[in-house]
Formats: C-alpha cells, sequence, structure tokens
C-alpha cells in the first residue's frame, strides 16, 4: 500500500517523454525529408542533448518509481538514442572519431540496432492504447526506411524523413493528450485505452464529477 501511495505521489512522466522526443524527431526529421537545408542539420544537436536526451531519460527514470515498465524503458532507452546520435556527430565534427568511407555502414548499423528493439516495443504498444500503437507503428516504418536509406539500397533519407514527421505529430498529439485531459479532468483528446491494463485518467476533477 505504502508503495501504491508513493507511485501515485508524483506526476505523470508521460507527456514530458513524449514532448521531447517529438520535438527531436520533428527537428531532425525536417532536415532528413529535406524540407530545410542541410546546412542547419545540427540544430538538433542541443534537442538531442537536452530535451530528446536528458529530459526523456529523467521522465523514464519517473516512470521507473511508477512501476511503469513500458514507459520507463521507452523512455530511457529514446533519451539514450537522442544522446548516443548527438554524441556521434559532436565526436565527428571533432575528428575523435573518422569512419571515413563506411560512415553509412557505421550509422546504418545503429539505426538497424534501434530497428530492432523498437520492432518489440512497438508490439509491448499493443496492450497502451492507439495512439501510442500510431506512434511505434509510425516510428518502426521510420527506422527501417533510414536503414534502407544508409545502407543505400533506396536512395534517398526523405521517405524516412516524411515517416518521422508522421510519428513526431503523433508523439505529439499523444503528449497534449496526457496534458490537455488531466488538466480538464475529461477526456478532450481520446487516445484509445487497449486492454484491460490500460491506462486511465483518474484526476480528482474526474473522481468529483463521478460523486
Amino acid at each position: 500500500m505504502s508503495e501504491d501511495k508513493n507511485a501515485n505521489s508524483i506526476a505523470d512522466p508521460g507527456p514530458l517523454g513524449l514532448a521531447g522526443f517529438a520535438m527531436t524527431t520533428f527537428v531532425l526529421s525536417m532536415v532528413n525529408a529535406k524540407l530545410v537545408p542541410s546546412t542547419i542539420a545540427a540544430t538538433f544537436l542541443t534537442l538531442a542533448l537536452f530535451y530528446g536526451g536528458i529530459a526523456q531519460m529523467l521522465a523514464g527514470m519517473w516512470e521507473f518509481k511508477k512501476n511503469n515498465t513500458f514507459g520507463a524503458t521507452a523512455f530511457t532507452s529514446y533519451g539514450a538514442f537522442w544522446l548516443a546520435l548527438a554524441s556521434i556527430v559532436l565526436l565527428e565534427s571533432l575528428k575523435i572519431i573518422n569512419f571515413g568511407a563506411d560512415r553509412n555502414i557505421a550509422i546504418g548499423l545503429f539505426l538497424v540496432a534501434w530497428t530492432i528493439f523498437t520492432f518489440y516495443m512497438w508490439i509491448g504498444s499493443f496492450k497502451t492504447n492507439n495512439a501510442l500503437v500510431f506512434v511505434f507503428t509510425t516510428l518502426v516504418i521510420t527506422y527501417v526506411l533510414l536503414d534502407l536509406a544508409e545502407f543505400k539500397i533506396i536512395s534517398s533519407s526523405v521517405p524516412g524523413g516524411l515517416m518521422g514527421l508522421v510519428c513526431a505529430a503523433g508523439a505529439w498529439y499523444t503528449s497534449a493528450a496526457g496534458i490537455i485531459n488531466s488538466t480538464y479532468g475529461r477526456v478532450v483528446l481520446p487516445v484509445g485505452p487497449r486492454g484491460p491494463k490500460a491506462k486511465v485518467i483518474n484526476t480528482p476533477e474526474m473522481k468529483k464529477a463521478r460523486a
């Protein structure tokens, strides 16, 4: 009982983690989709380090506190993903690492590993809600398209970038639902709960409305 009270004593970290993921994905996907000049590609670095990286990892730690294995694993892992990707770019710019002609293989292998992780997280999302299923479905597709681009099976990162924008929009929507629904005490933005353990909003306002 005391553990349950302790877990409920902190706010839901989900909207924070999703917002950090969405914003960083949006900026990098704009570059991958070639909708902005490639010269500003490094814009995503600060987001990847602080919002998509550190903030999202903190959200993952708070999900551990709330006994949410799925959320904890997802936010901590994708926070680490952004930190790792930003580190690769920074270390390359500082000439500490140099992949040379094999850079596409190095980045491709990195992305394939994350594709595998995302695939089984996608399966796990089936027991969360429809909004998260959408986020993970589009994320799997994004990774696959970027994998194919890095290994030169397709000629451009544009398809992956465009799908990344769709994924970012889904993550932003899910984050907004967590903020707006809990603040208003009712479902304003539906997420479509799935399964017996699907998360429901249970704010004091909603408890009062049911009384």
